[in-house]
């Protein structure tokens, strides 16, 4: 594995230095998509956390990396017609969800380093005391909160059939984050009913873990930051009847226009989750850009303007970012 990584990395290395790598970035636009900035990298390192986190120390040294091979950019100056005209490839920063860290943690080395950002919410969760079911259910079944809490989950997973996995108490460390992560992954399958009632079975300890909007407008008015909608409830779009939908995008769009000054015209699927009839629900709703998981550079006009890719940034790749050049290598192939 070590081998396979250290090829990946100078490939990246390489495409990135070469003529033909700067050559196929040339006039494109990388959208990068990160969540959680935590306070501090072993933290973030563990597996069930290091999809969806970084640690400041790797933030710090990606955001350096950029600064060194990308013109870092607002989102909006990427999405723009005729934007990507430049000679180096432009990068933009997008987070996901709306976590408190971002502002705590992220952003003043976005303003150490004078780097923009656009942060997406789910904006039924912003100022509130709702919370994000993989983190809550996650972190009581780490242990993070005490053992009597995490009893208690592991009696309502039982109750409702999902017996938590004998690896989930492995002696390492490593493996039993592991074994975490694939039995949180195989939680997405239940219903937000489901999901919010195990979430509620959580200790109030994991309370507060999205800005508020105060901070939100503290962000705004930096100039470095603006923020886009990231759904209502975080409900998986795809799932939703077309009343349903409608409220969901209606309730975001107006939550975003009283919160902010300058709402972004891009709305950012929560999981990624979009079909055509999401795609086009979501144009009626004067929203000229959307996000999706999907990995590619954006080329301006080649990708559908409501499902434009970005590339996923956890700790192993803000750490090592010359795999994150392979994967945009991978990405800017024909």
């Amino acid at each position: 594995m070590a081998i396979k990584q250290l090829l990946k990395r100078t490939s990246g290395w390489l495409y990135l230095n070469s003529p033909v790598g700067r050559n196929q970035l040339h006039g494109a636009g990388v959208i990068l998509m990160l969540h959680r900035v935590l306070a501090n990298d072993r933290a973030a390192e563990l597996p069930h956390r290091n999809e969806l986190c970084v640690g400041p120390k790797a933030f710090e040294h990606l955001l350096a990396w950029l600064k060194k091979h990308f013109d870092c950019v607002p989102l909006m100056d990427i999405l723009q017609p005729g934007a990507l005209r430049s000679e180096r490839p432009k990068v933009a920063l997008t987070f996901d969800d709306g976590w408190r860290d971002n502002a705590l943690n992220a952003f003043p080395l976005l303003q150490k380093y004078q780097v923009p950002a656009s942060i997406f919410l789910s904006t039924d969760y912003i100022g509130s005391r709702q919370r994000f079911w993989w983190e809550s259910i996650g972190e009581t079944l780490w242990g993070t909160h005490g053992e009597q809490p995490r009893t208690h989950l592991i009696e309502c997973l039982q109750h409702m059939g999902r017996p938590l996995p004998a690896l989930c108490d492995d002696p390492d460390m490593q493996r039993r984050s592991l074994a975490l992560l694939h039995f949180l992954q195989s939680l997405k399958t239940l219903s937000p009913l489901d999901l919010n009632h195990l979430t509620d079975a959580c200790p109030q300890e994991s309370l507060p873990q999205a800005l508020d909007w105060q901070q939100v407008r503290t962000l705004e008015a930096s100039g470095l930051v603006r923020f886009g909608p990231h759904g209502a409830s975080h409900a998986i779009l795809t799932g939703l009847d077309d009343q349903r939908l409608d409220e969901e995008l209606s309730r975001s769009r107006e939550a975003l226009r009283h919160g902010c000054n300058r709402p972004l015209p891009v709305y950012c699927y929560p999981n990624g989750d979009n079909d055509a009839r999401v795609r086009e629900h979501v144009a009626n709703h004067d929203f000229s850009f959307a996000l999706g998981t999907g990995t590619g550079i954006y080329r301006g006009g080649a990708e559908d303007p409501m499902a434009l890719p970005r590339f996923g940034v956890s700790q192993r790749t803000a750490r090592n970012p010359d795999l994150l050049s392979w994967r945009i290598y991978r990405g800017a192939r024909p």
